[in-house]
């Protein structure tokens, strides 16, 4: 016990495993969390009314999310070494995410008919304008965490969103008698909405002036042209990434029952959750890779070994009590979700590469090979998805999932290799004594 006590506070002294270990605390905290919110919602509200606000907030976080993914590989890429140009390449990053969900928002408000029954719950202007501020809101949330991240303070992720989440489960308690039909949607937008103002009062009032101040004088801050050539690459991929996040549910939604999307929404994103925790060391590996390139092809084996290592077991879980976990939220849950929970947590596994090669690519400004893999696998998803759906249900997003990861995982692995080995330097990296100890 002693032995692994004293390795976990050495990796806690290494910035690549203090970030990614913050970011996988937090997606631990944001799970258990968010398991409890959603056993509340089955337990105050109608079945209807949960796949209701689960399809609600979805649509929100695929509009809020349209330019808000494309900034999260930017700002972990140039924010380590903006100097004194950080609150402006923040700013930025929020205003440009917040006006093209907007924009994206009201298009879909104004086709409303087009998406079905599900979504009728926000025709008129009250709750049209309500959806449209919840948009602008969860656009800064989600880049709020990527700041802090990208900025060497992901141990704040964490602290953040256990707040957000008991708040949130506290207000979804309250409104189930005060607004039964919409409770759920209110309860999520509200506490996001306050939150953006302690943890933004954090970023630019304490973060933002120590991180200049350490960083202005050696670091060479980004130039507009130059970030404008790495979001011309990663944008069109990371929006093709968010198709297969956000864009399949919503798909979906519009095929099934309000009920069978709330028991398809519980098994996808706890599935989800597994994925996140594959990504959140990929996310560090793209600070720190720009932080120093040298140490590259180390980091990146690094990120591997430890991610391998803390998804594997959950993965294991998952797939082995995937209906006993399922039928917490109720049998019909367990029934309809079983197999789709375990298909999408066998595909973390090819997931974990394709992660690390992708933050080795941001670290290393490579937007063209980013784009291509991006895009490669969410037309392998949508098409094997789409394909799959008429035989399979709504297990075939996980049948599309794990087809399309281990193949595009197979496909890079011969690039990736030569990353673990050569990094940037062109040739082998060699570890001596306990630096390159895992």
């Amino acid at each position: 016990m002693s032995s692994v006590w004293a390795k976990v506070l050495r990796d806690l002294r290494n910035p690549l495993f203090r970030q990614g270990y913050a970011l996988m605390a937090n997606t631990v905290v944001t799970g258990v969390l968010g398991m409890g919110y959603w056993l509340l919602a089955a337990h105050y509200y109608s079945p209807e009314e949960f796949g209701r606000g689960q399809a609600v907030i979805t649509a929100m976080r695929l509009f809020a999310s349209l330019t808000a993914l494309g900034f999260v590989g930017a700002l972990a890429r140039f924010l380590p070494l903006a100097g004194r140009r950080t609150p402006e390449l923040i700013l930025r990053g929020y205003g440009l995410a917040a006006a093209t969900g907007g924009v994206a928002a009201l298009g879909f408000l104004l086709t409303l008919p087009m998406w079905g029954k599900t979504y009728s719950v926000l025709a008129g202007f009250g709750p049209g304008l309500f959806f449209l501020a919840s948009v602008v809101v969860w656009a800064v949330f989600t880049l709020q965490d990527v700041v802090l991240t990208g900025l060497r303070r992901a141990t704040f992720v964490p602290l953040n969103n256990l707040v957000f989440g008991l708040v949130k489960m506290g207000l979804l308690v309250a409104m189930a008698g005060a607004l039964p039909s919409g409770g759920i949607f209110v309860s999520w937008v509200i506490p996001t909405a306050l939150a953006l103002i302690p943890v933004n009062w954090l970023i630019f009032g304490v973060v933002v002036p120590r991180h200049v101040k350490q960083t202005d004088v050696v670091a060479q801050p980004p130039r507009l042209r130059e970030i404008g050539r790495f979001l011309a690459g990663d944008f069109p991929g990371t929006l093709s990434i968010l198709a297969i996040v956000y864009l399949v549910p919503v798909v979906v939604a519009t095929q099934v029952g309000e009920a069978t999307f709330g028991r398809f929404s519980m098994a996808h994103t706890l599935a989800s959750m597994i994925e996140l925790l594959a990504m959140n060391m990929a996310v560090s590996l793209t600070v720190e890779g720009s932080f120093d390139r040298a140490k590259l092809a180390l980091n990146c084996r690094r990120a591997l070994r430890r991610a391998f290592m803390i998804v594997t077991p959950i993965i294991v879980v998952a797939i082995l009590g995937a209906p006993l976990i399922l039928t917490i939220f109720g049998s019909e849950f367990a029934d309809e979700g079983t197999t789709l929970l375990r298909l999408m947590a066998l595909a973390v596994l090819p997931r974990v590469l394709i992660e690390v090669y992708l933050s080795a690519l941001r670290a290393q400004s490579r937007a063209r090979t980013l784009a291509i893999v991006q895009i490669g696998l969410a037309v392998l998803v949508l098409v094997s998805t789409v394909g799959l759906f008429p035989f399979a249900g709504v297990n075939a997003v996980g049948y599309g999932l794990l087809f399309s990861e281990l193949l595009m995982a197979l496909l890079i692995f011969g690039n990736l290799r030569k990353i673990l080995k050569f990094g940037d330097t062109g040739t082998p990296t060699v570890t001596q004594g306990s630096s390159g100890a895992a």
